[in-house]
C-alpha cells in the first residue's frame, strides 16, 4: 500500500457529506430479513462519472443510469440486490425509474440526478410491491455511518460485503475516497462485472472525474476474471462532491494525478477482492505478462491464459501444468513465438525457450498449491507487458450454478410470472 493512504472505516460513507442507508425488503425471499435496498446521497451537489457493461443485453437499470448520466450529474445512487431488472421489457425501465423518482422527491431532487442499479436475478419482473413501502425508511434511515450497510446490501452470491476507504493529503486539504463493490460470478473483464460505487469528498470536475475512472476501471476492474461471463447490469459510479473544502482539481495537474492514483488504489483492491470471493474459488492467480510487441499482444495473451478452463482447472487441482498455459498463448491471437515463450510460476522456471525447464515437478507444485501465486509469461519479442488477476475454476462452482430457479417458485406466488 502507498504508504501516502491510509486505511480508514466506512467504506462508502466515509467521505465528508455522503450520508447512507440500507433496508430489508425481502426482494427474492419475503421471509428474509436481509438487508436488500441501499441508497448513496450526497447533501451537496456532485460532479459524476460511470462506466457500465458492454454487453449488448443491458438491463433496465443500466439504460436508465446511462441516461441520466448523459443529462448531467448524479446526486444520490439506489441499489437492489435479489432481482437484476434485466430483460424486462417496458417494464423494467417503468420500474427503475419508479425507484429514482421513490427517492428523488424526499431528497428534494430531480429523477435525473439518481443512479439506479440491481443485481440478481436474471428475467423475473422487480416485486415493487415489496419495494415501494420501503422509501420513506430508506431516506429517512440516511446517515454518515452506514457505508458498511450498503456494501452489505448489493451482494448476492458473495460470501461477504466488500469496502476500502483510505484518506490521503491533497495538497492543504485531507481528502478521502470510499468504495463498495458486489461480484462473484459472471465474472469477465469488459468494464467490470460487478456493481460499485465509489464516493470521494474531494473537489473533482466533471472533466477530470471522467477521465480518471475511465483510466482506473480499465486498469483495476477490466484486469480480473472469475468465469469468462459478462453481465447484463455491470456498473460503476462514482460520486465527487468537494466537501473536504479543497479547490476545484485542474485536469492534467499534479493533484488531479495525485487524486488518480487513489482512485486507482481504491479500484484495484475492489477488483482483486471480487476474485478472492469468487464463486467457489479456492485460488487466486496473478497472471503478468512482458516482453510482448504490442499491449494489445500482451493484453490477448493474458485474457486467453486467464479464461482457460483448461488452465483454471489445473490450478484447481494444484498441477503446474505450464502446457496448458502455453497452448493458450499460442491461440491468443497475439503474435508469439513458440521457442522464445518462458513461463515461470511462483517464482519458479516451468518453460525456458518454448521447452520444459529443469526446475524438480514438486517445487512447482508447491508454487501452485499456496492459495496466492504469480505467473510470468515472458514473450521476449518487445516491451509491452499486461497485469491480469484471475482465479481457479472448481468442482464446486458448477454445483453452485446448477440451478438458480427457487425464485421462480416465489415470483409465481408474488404474481410476477
Amino acid at each position: 500500500m502507498d504508504s501516502s493512504f491510509t486505511r480508514i472505516k466506512g467504506g462508502v460513507g466515509a467521505p465528508q457529506g455522503f450520508h447512507t442507508s440500507a433496508v430489508s425488503c425481502g426482494i427474492k425471499n419475503p421471509a428474509s430479513d436481509r438487508l436488500d435496498l441501499a441508497l448513496i446521497h450526497s447533501t451537496v451537489p456532485c460532479s459524476s462519472a460511470g462506466t457500465f457493461t458492454t454487453n449488448r443485453v443491458k438491463a433496465a437499470p443500466v439504460r436508465v443510469s446511462q441516461s441520466h448520466l448523459r443529462k448531467g450529474d448524479l446526486r444520490a445512487i439506489i441499489a437492489n440486490s435479489g432481482n437484476a431488472n434485466a430483460c424486462t421489457g417496458v417494464q423494467g425501465i417503468t420500474d427503475a425509474n419508479a425507484m429514482c423518482d421513490g427517492v428523488a422527491k424526499p431528497l428534494g431532487l430531480k429523477r435525473s440526478e439518481i443512479g439506479v442499479c440491481s443485481t440478481g436475478v436474471i428475467g423475473l419482473p422487480m416485486p415493487m410491491v415489496r419495494v415501494e413501502p420501503k422509501y420513506g425508511e430508506l431516506v429517512a434511515g440516511l446517515g454518515p455511518k452506514n457505508g458498511s450497510d450498503v456494501a452489505a446490501a448489493i451482494i448476492t452470491s458473495d460470501t461477504r460485503a466488500k469496502e476500502v476507504a483510505i484518506s490521503f493529503d491533497l495538497g492543504e486539504h485531507r481528502v478521502r475516497i470510499g468504495g463498495c463493490v458486489k461480484g462473484a460470478g459472471m465474472i469477465s473483464p469488459s468494464m467490470a462485472t460487478m456493481l460499485c460505487f465509489i464516493t470521494t469528498d474531494a473537489n473533482v470536475p466533471s472533466e477530470c472525474l471522467r477521465k480518471a475512472v475511465l483510466e482506473c476501471v480499465e486498469e483495476s476492474f477490466n484486469r480480473i476474471t472469475i468465469d469468462g461471463d459478462m453481465s447484463t447490469n455491470d456498473t460503476v459510479l462514482v460520486l465527487a462532491n468537494g466537501a473536504s473544502g479543497m479547490p476545484a482539481l485542474r485536469r492534467n495537474s499534479g493533484l488531479c494525478k495525485q487524486f488518480r492514483a487513489g482512485l486507482h488504489f481504491v479500484m484495484l483492491e475492489l477488483a482483486k477482492a471480487v476474485v478472492r470471493d469468487g464463486e467457489r474459488v479456492t485460488k487466486f492467480v496473478t497472471v503478468k505478462v512482458e516482453g510482448a510487441r504490442t499491449y494489445l499482444d500482451a493484453k490477448k495473451v493474458a485474457e486467453a491464459v486467464c479464461k482457460s478452463a483448461l488452465v483454471k482447472s489445473s490450478w484447481n487441482g494444484g498441477d503446474p501444468n505450464w502446457g496448458r498455459i502455453i497452448h493458450a498463448v499460442g491461440y491468443s491471437r497475439a503474435r508469439i513465438r513458440e521457442e522464445l515463450v518462458d513461463i515461470s510460476i511462483g517464482g519458479k522456471a516451468a518453460c525456458i525457450g518454448g521447452l520444459q525447464a529443469d526446475t524438480p515437478m514438486d517445487d512447482l507444485r508447491e508454487a501452485v498449491a499456496a492459495p496466492e501465486f504469480e505467473i510470468v509469461i515472458s514473450l521476449n519479442q518487445g516491451d509491452a507487458g499486461y497485469v491480469m488477476y484471475s482465479s481457479d475454476l472448481s468442482p464446486e462452482y458448477i454445483d453452485f450454478n446448477r440451478s438458480e430457479y427457487a425464485y421462480w417458485k416465489q415470483a409465481r406466488k408474488d404474481g410476477l410470472v
